[in-house]
C-alpha cells in the first residue's frame, strides 16, 4: 500500500498532460485521480461502519512511515502541544483549506504537495517522538479524528477481556501504539485495530467484539464523550461544506466580483496577484491561475461557511439539550450537550460522501443510469443518514432520562440541524 500510495500521488507528476477525452481506464493520471477521490475517500469513510479504523491500523501509509521512523528515530517525549486535544482539528482544517486553494482535486501537482506533505510531516513527526508510539496517528493525522469520530459509529469494537474501572485514559506505557489504556478501554476513536493487543490465548488484553451499528454514540455516556470531537464535528462539517459551495455557488462569484472592485477603486492592484505555487493554484497550461483575490476569497467564503453551519448546529444542539433537561433529562446542560452533539455523526458521514466523493457515483451514468435516477439514489443515502442521525438522537435523549410521551420536544431542534446539514448539500445531491 505505502508503494501504491507513492505511485498514485508522484507518477503522475512525471507524465504527459490528460487529454481532454481521456478516461481513468485508459490514463494513468486520470487513474490516480479517480482511485484517490472517487474510491479512497468515500469509501475509507464507509469502512468505518463495517471495519472501524481498520484503514488506519493495517492500509494507511503515513501511519506505517510515521511507525517506521519512529524505530530509527530520537524517540523523544511527547510534547504538550501535540497532545493537545485541539492540534488534530486545526490540522484538519489547514490541510483541507490548503487542498482547496492548491486545487488538490484537479492537479497532481496540488496532490503530491498536499498529500506527499502530509506524508513527510508523519514521517518527521514519527522521527522526533515516541517511543514505540505512533503520535501521528492519535494527536496530529489530519483525518484521523474524522474516521476515529465516525468509528464510533462502527460495527466492530475492540474491548477489554478484564475491564478496569476508572475509564478511558491515555498512557505511553504499554503495548498500544495510539497510547490507549487497554483495560480501561471505552472509545473506539483512538484504536486503529493494529491487533497488538488482540491475543486469543491470553485472559488480558483485547478482543474484537460485533455490535450493532451505531451502538456506542446511543450509548455515549460509557464511552467517554469528548467536546473536542462535537466541536470537530461541527467545525469539520462546516469547512469541508464551504469547500464544495464556492465551486458551484453563483453567490461565491457575485462576492469575488464586488470584493475585487472594491480593491480595485483603491487602486490596490497587487490583489490581482498570483501568489505562490505552494499557495495556490497556478497552471496557465490548464488555464486555471488563481491570484490573491481568489485565495483570500475561498479562505473567507471556507471558514464564513464553516462558523454559520458550526453556529447552527451549536444553536440547535444547545436547545435541545435544554429541552431535555426540562422534561426529565439527567446531567447539566453542557453534559447534555456534548452527548446530544454526536447525533449528526451519520447526516455529517453521508454528507461528505456526497459532496467531495461524489466521483463514486460517476461510473453509474456510464452503465446507463440517468443523471436523475442517480441523483435519487444519492438522496436514498443521504435520507437513511438523516433517519439514522434522528434515531441516535432520540436513542440518547431516552438514556438522559427524557419519557417518550416527552421525547419529541428536545428533539425537534435536532431534526432542524440534520435537516440544515442537507439542505446544505442539496447541490451535491441534485445540483443547483
Amino acid at each position: 500500500m505505502f508503494l501504491f500510495f507513492l505511485g498514485i500521488i508522484f507518477l503522475p507528476l512525471f507524465l504527459p498532460e490528460a487529454v481532454e477525452n481521456s478516461t481513468p481506464l485508459n490514463d494513468f493520471t486520470r487513474f490516480a485521480n479517480y482511485a484517490m477521490w472517487g474510491l479512497w475517500f468515500p469509501l475509507v469513510f464507509l469502512s468505518v461502519i463495517l471495519t472501524g479504523r481498520s484503514w488506519c491500523g493495517i492500509l494507511c501509509p503515513m501511519g506505517a512511515a510515521s511507525a517506521w521512523a519512529n524505530k530509527k528515530g530520537l524517540q523523544r517525549p511527547i510534547p504538550a502541544w501535540v497532545r493537545w486535544e485541539g492540534t488534530p482539528i486545526i490540522s484538519f482544517l489547514l490541510i483541507t483549506v490548503l487542498g482547496q486553494t492548491v486545487g488538490v482535486r484537479d492537479h497532481p501537482e496540488a496532490v503530491a504537495e498536499v498529500f506527499g506533505g502530509t506524508l513527510l510531516l508523519a514521517f518527521v513527526l514519527g522521527f522526533f517522538y515516541g517511543r514505540n508510539k505512533r503520535a501521528w496517528c492519535r494527536h496530529m493525522c489530519p483525518i484521523g479524528l474524522l474516521l476515529g469520530v465516525f468509528s464510533r459509529i462502527g460495527a466492530v469494537q475492540f474491548a477489554p477481556k478484564r475491564k478496569k474501572p476508572g475509564g478511558d485514559r491515555f498512557t505511553e506505557k504499554g503495548v498500544c501504539p495510539t497510547m490507549i489504556d487497554i483495560p480501561r478501554k471505552e472509545e473506539s476513536r483512538h484504536c486503529i485495530e493494529c491487533f497488538r493487543c488482540v491475543n486469543p490465548q491470553s485472559k488480558g488484553g483485547l478482543f474484537l467484539r460485533l455490535r450493532h451499528a451505531g451502538e456506542e454514540i446511543e450509548q455515549i455516556r460509557k464511552h467517554h464523550p469528548n467536546p473536542y470531537e462535537v466541536v470537530f464535528l461541527f467545525l469539520g462539517t462546516g469547512i469541508a461544506l464551504g469547500g464544495f459551495l464556492w465551486l458551484v455557488l453563483p453567490v461565491y462569484q457575485q462576492l469575488r466580483q464586488s470584493v475585487g472592485g472594491w480593491f480595485i477603486e483603491r487602486e490596490w492592484y497587487w490583489i490581482g496577484e498570483s501568489g505562490p505555487w505552494w499557495l495556490m493554484s497556478v497552471h496557465p497550461e490548464r488555464r486555471e491561475v488563481f491570484n490573491w483575490l481568489d485565495f483570500g476569497m475561498i479562505v473567507t467564503f471556507m471558514l464564513g461557511v464553516m462558523l454559520i453551519l458550526a453556529l447552527l448546529l451549536t444553536v440547535t444542539t444547545g436547545v435541545s439539550a435544554w429541552l431535555a433537561g426540562r422534561v426529565g433529562g439527567d446531567l447539566s446542560v453542557s453534559e447534555r450537550f456534548v452527548e446530544l452533539g454526536y447525533q449528526y455523526a451519520p447526516v455529517a458521514m453521508v454528507s461528505l460522501i456526497l459532496g467531495l466523493g461524489g466521483e463514486l457515483f460517476a461510473p453509474l451514468t456510464q452503465l446507463g443510469l440517468s443523471q436523475e435516477t442517480v441523483g435519487y439514489l444519492k438522496a436514498g443515502l443521504f435520507l437513511v443518514g438523516l433517519v439514522w442521525s434522528l434515531y441516535l438522537g432520540a436513542r440518547i435523549l431516552i438514556n438522559q432520562g427524557v419519557a417518550l410521551n416527552s421525547l419529541w420536544l428536545p428533539l425537534l431542534p435536532g431534526v432542524l440541524g440534520s435537516c440544515a446539514v442537507g439542505l446544505a448539500w442539496w447541490p451535491a445531491v441534485f445540483g443547483l
